[in-house]
């Protein structure tokens, strides 16, 4: 008894150390040539994503000789973008759209509940990232996958934290007093100039009074 429960510990241990840290998904596998002097090269492409479903995703494409060759370059490159995404309350803080050379992507905040309402490797992005609810939409017209993949996470990389988005806007409300403000001195020296003007009195020459 004291064996088995050794055995079974030590079995626990192993399916423990074999748990990957990053869940991987191929997004893309094509067959990539090249003509060379003594003919063409056959060669294969594999665009990946990393992630742990916990905020943290990535990606990567690298080319090999084989596809396992390929997979395996492209996982260690996407281990080298990954980042952060910001989440609120189990969603993305705010609305974003991105265009990226020919495609165009579109993520909105969804309600907790509503789930990942997106197709295609925009979904699965969404799934290695760990965002349970969201809205993503691919608004271009490529077919590129690549394109489009990297439009997604340039979206999510543009995110910004709650409190970035109120200092940003607590600042645009400055900026819009101090024009109101200034707006306002400008009315009330032409006014003055216009009551001036009516008692007889030119600004100009009473300013040149004063020099003298």
């Amino acid at each position: 008894m004291a064996r088995e429960g050794q055995n079974k510990k030590n079995s626990n241990r192993k399916n423990y150390k074999q748990q990957p840290e990053f869940e991987q998904r191929i997004l893309d596998l094509a067959r990539v040539t090249r003509v060379m002097a003594g003919g063409k090269r056959l060669r294969f492409r594999a665009t990946v994503a990393l992630g742990d479903k916990k905020g943290k995703v990535g990606w990567g494409v690298a080319k090999g000789a084989d596809v396992t060759i390929a997979v395996n370059k492209a996982v260690n490159q996407a281990k080298k973008n990954m980042f952060k995404v910001n989440l609120v309350n189990e969603t993305i803080p705010h609305e974003v759209t991105v265009k990226f050379k020919a495609a165009k992507i579109l993520i909105k905040p969804a309600v907790k509940g509503r789930g990942i309402i997106a197709g295609g490797a925009a979904r699965t992005i969404f799934e290695l990232a760990g965002v349970p609810n969201i809205y993503g939409k691919i608004l271009g017209r490529t077919n590129n996958k690549i394109t489009n993949v990297q439009a997604v996470f340039k979206a999510l990389q543009s995110l910004k934290y709650v409190e970035q988005i109120h200092d940003e806007q607590s600042l645009e409300s400055d900026e819009a007093r101090s024009d109101r403000d200034l707006d306002r001195e400008e009315e009330l020296e032409k006014e003055q100039a216009k009551l001036l003007k009516k008692e007889g009195v030119d600004l100009d020459l009473k300013r040149k009074g004063k020099n003298l």
